[in-house]
């Protein structure tokens, strides 16, 4: 990687006399390792001497070229590469782009689509559709996702996990007790509005539902059961978002005072699916790039159990799964015609997670990206189901 860097440098500048300075930093412990039949050692501070029959090449913290009508300075620390030679992210983010990363405002799509696609069923079914009660719940669930991650962050820097991640809330704000606090306070507030709702519509079946998701959530990450540490956060990801949340949130839109029981159909269960199928997608490649933090603390995640290659393959099974049943019920009928063609102009989409996954998964500063490609799969097909079940009413009538 470094060799092809250099002849660049030099062949980009030629006959304009370049000269470059490196700066070298020392250290004990060297580290053989071959690089296109080449040798060279590594210092343990991270300095790489590439000894070669042609010349010697050095990667070093500070790489400094001149030019004769310019200069070119690259700082030291614009990349980093690890013992394993992968390369990683810069070290120095600044302060913006880690709060943006630690409020994860694109995550919160997690609670609207679940929320949306159950009011487009409630609506198909009934032709009904309490805009108050949407944003009730839409506050409510936005609270439950804070809590969800603000605990996240709260417990992995307990185990260590977060050690690291300079975007983890506790990390940002030095404190552990705050985001705890307000974690919980989230949740206690989002409770009180789904159970608002759920006796505004008189189904107490939707807030059992609901309870069950909360429930998955916790012992997914919370003490003492951490069941995301022994590799089941995918299973109960799946369950809280689909067929818990989903269903709920379709008996909560769809009913009134004169319809108090309303039937679990075909079309509710089927889209259930369909969206705990994009929401798990996420949890699952956001594992890509933490793979040794998870080692090192003892969590055995999907990606620790089978390794980023074959993960890689599991990604777009995951993929090919989805558009293989959003095809497969809309033959059934259990899914309206308009869901199919509007689900299926998600396709590039699709393709494009596969494709970006197969290409970074060693990749430990790019496959970073993974979930949030992931996340517009999410959003995006989730919109088009939406579209679709409103379509099949309006058409009907």
């Amino acid at each position: 990687m470094l060799k092809p860097l250099t002849t660049t440098l030099c062949s980009s500048c030629s006959g304009s006399g370049v000269r470059i300075h490196h700066v070298y930093f020392t250290k004990q412990c060297d580290l053989i390792r071959s690089y296109e039949g080449s040798r060279f050692t590594k210092t343990s501070k991270g300095s790489l001497h590439f000894n070669s029959d042609e010349q010697t090449f050095s990667r070093i913290g500070r790489l400094k070229t001149r030019c004769q009508h310019q200069q070119h300075v690259f700082p030291n620390n614009i990349a980093h590469i690890s013992a394993d030679g992968t390369h990683q992210d810069q070290n120095d983010v600044s302060k913006a782009t880690l709060i943006w990363r630690a409020i994860k405002l694109p995550i919160y799509s997690v609670a609207l689509v679940p929320l949306t696609v159950g009011g487009a069923v409630a609506y198909l079914q009934t032709g009904l559709f309490s805009a108050r009660r949407y944003m009730t719940l839409l506050a409510s669930s936005v609270l439950i996702i804070t809590w969800l991650n603000l605990s996240n962050d709260v417990y992995d820097f307990d185990t260590g996990a977060d050690k690291n991640k300079k975007e983890s809330v506790v990390n940002l704000v030095g404190s552990r007790s705050g985001p705890l606090i307000a974690a919980y306070s989230s949740l206690a507030l989002g409770f009180v509005g789904l159970t608002w709702a759920s006796a505004d519509a008189r189904n107490m079946r939707s807030l059992l539902l609901l309870g069950c998701a909360i429930f998955c959530g916790y012992v997914y990450q919370c003490p003492p059961f951490r069941l995301s540490y022994q590799g089941l956060g995918e299973p109960l990801c799946f369950a809280a978002f689909g067929p818990f949340a989903t269903t709920a949130f379709y008996l909560l839109l769809g009913s009134t005072r004169e319809i108090i029981f309303l039937p679990l159909t075909h079309t509710v269960l089927s889209a259930s699916v369909l969206v705990g199928l994009t929401t798990t997608l996420i949890l699952f490649c956001s594992h890509f790039h933490q793979v040794e933090e998870d080692i090192a603390v003892g969590k055995m995640s999907p990606l620790v159990k089978m390794g980023t290659e074959r993960g890689s393959m599991v990604v777009k099974g995951a993929v090919l799964t989805l558009y293989s049943l959003l095809f497969g019920l809309g033959l059934c009928k259990a899914l309206p015609l308009t869901c199919i063609v509007l689900c299926a102009l998600t396709l590039p989409i699709g393709k494009l997670v596969v494709n970006f996954v197969e290409e970074n998964h060693k990749d430990k500063g790019m496959i970073f990206m993974a979930k949030y490609y992931c996340v517009r799969l999410h959003a995006l097909f989730g919109a088009a189901m939406t579209a679709g079940l409103v379509s099949a009413r309006i058409l009907v009538k």
